[in-house]
């Protein structure tokens, strides 16, 4: 496990498993989410965007957590350990809630300065949608992938269970 790489819905948990795994395995945390939301939720142009997730996903080891599905390909090719946090959309949606609560007027630790927590509607209606209309043709792209190791959960009570295994 050198190059780890996890998606999910928003609210599923990709962050914060990202930096249990890292302070585990010594790898390096990368958050899309940090990476592409410049101070003030100013988006990175897509050029240089895709030039710097192709940076981190050619290093030698990293933990990258996002969905950020034009550079999703990128990422693939290069992970070795692939981990699907595939919950319901109700406990994605109670993972979005609590955050905003946790993070209320606050930066994330996984966010770039300037970026305070925030859920507005659009993002409401992608984590509702992303169990029946993201999560599909992400299980169908994961099961044409060989020499890969795979990890896909259903609930957190699985991700424990493994987590607690390693």
């Amino acid at each position: 496990m050198e190059r780890v790489m996890i998606i999910g819905s928003g609210g599923a948990g990709k962050s914060t498993l990202a930096r249990e795994l890292g302070r585990r395995t010594g790898l390096p945390v990368f958050h899309l989410d940090a990476v592409y939301w410049k101070p003030g939720w100013e988006p990175t142009p897509r050029e240089e965007w895709a030039q710097r997730v192709e940076e981190l996903a050619g290093g030698p080891r990293w933990i990258i957590d996002g969905n950020y599905s034009n550079t999703m390909d990128d990422r693939l090719k290069h992970a070795d350990t692939i981990i699907f946090l595939d919950y319901s959309k109700w406990m994605n949606l109670y993972g979005i809630v609590k955050r905003r609560i946790i993070y209320r007027n606050k930066v994330r630790p996984d966010m770039n300065e300037g970026c305070k927590e925030r859920i507005d509607w659009t993002f409401i209606q992608w984590v509702w949608k992303f169990e029946k209309e993201k999560a599909p043709s992400l299980r169908e792209k994961l099961q044409g992938i060989a020499q890969k190791e795979m990890y896909h959960f259903r609930n957190r009570k699985e991700l424990r269970a493994w987590l607690e295994g390693l």
